[in-house]
C-alpha cells in the first residue's frame, strides 16, 4: 500500500513583528485583552515586496534542502493560500516558476485556516493513487492585507507567514513522498 510522509519542511516569517502594545496604540484593546483571549503576544507583518509566492517560496526552498529533493523532481505543487498574489496564474504556480520546479502540476486550495488539512488531504490522495511520487504542499497568508485594522474583534487574530499560536500549529510548509509499505 502506498502513503505519504512527510519528508521535509520549511518556513518563513516576514522580519515585522507587531505585538499586542501596537495594537494598544491603534485600537482600543489591551495586551491581558488579547492574550487572555487568545494567547497571541505577537504575530508577523509583510513588508510590500513579501508576497505569498516570496514566503511560499523561501519556505519551499528550505523544505527541499531538508528533503534532499530538487525542484525539478516534483511531480505537483498545492498552494493553500486565502490572500493568493493575485487570482490568475496561481499562486502554486507562481512558487513553480520562482523554483525552476519545470512543468509539474500546480494549483492552489483556498479554504483559509483548514487550508492545510485539505491540501494534506489532496496530497495524500495523489500520492496513494500513484499520480504523483513527490508533492511540495505551501500553506502561505498574508492576513494583514485582509483584515479591518481598526476592528478590536478580529485585527489582533492575524498575521503573516507561519504563526505559531498555543496548543495549535497554524502553518507548516513540506515537501510529501510517497511510500510502499507491505505490511498494509
Amino acid at each position: 500500500m502506498k502513503y505519504a510522509k512527510i519528508i521535509g519542511t520549511g518556513s518563513y516569517l516576514p522580519s515585522l513583528v507587531f505585538t499586542n502594545e501596537d495594537w494598544e496604540k491603534r485600537v482600543n484593546t489591551s495586551h491581558q485583552w488579547i492574550e487572555e483571549r487568545t494567547g497571541i503576544h505577537s504575530r508577523h507583518i509583510a513588508n510590500a515586496q513579501e508576497t505569498a509566492s516570496y514566503m511560499g517560496t523561501e519556505a519551499a526552498k528550505l523544505a527541499l534542502e531538508m528533503a534532499g529533493v530538487k525542484p525539478e523532481e516534483l511531480d505537483l505543487i498545492i498552494a493553500s493560500t486565502g490572500a493568493p498574489d493575485q487570482i490568475f496564474p496561481a499562486t502554486a504556480c507562481l512558487i513553480q516558476k520562482k523554483l525552476g520546479a519545470g512543468t509539474c502540476g500546480a494549483f492552489d486550495v483556498q479554504a483559509a485556516c483548514s487550508g492545510f488539512i485539505y491540501g494534506l488531504s489532496i496530497a495524500d490522495q495523489f500520492i496513494r493513487t500513484g499520480q504523483s511520487k513527490k508533492i511540495l504542499l505551501v500553506c502561505t497568508e498574508l492576513m494583514s492585507r485582509l483584515i479591518n485594522w481598526s476592528d478590536r474583534e478580529t485585527c489582533v487574530l492575524f498575521g503573516d507567514g507561519k504563526e505559531k499560536c498555543p496548543k495549535m500549529l497554524q502553518r507548516i510548509y513540506c515537501l510529501l513522498t510517497g511510500y510502499h509499505n507491505e505490511k498494509f
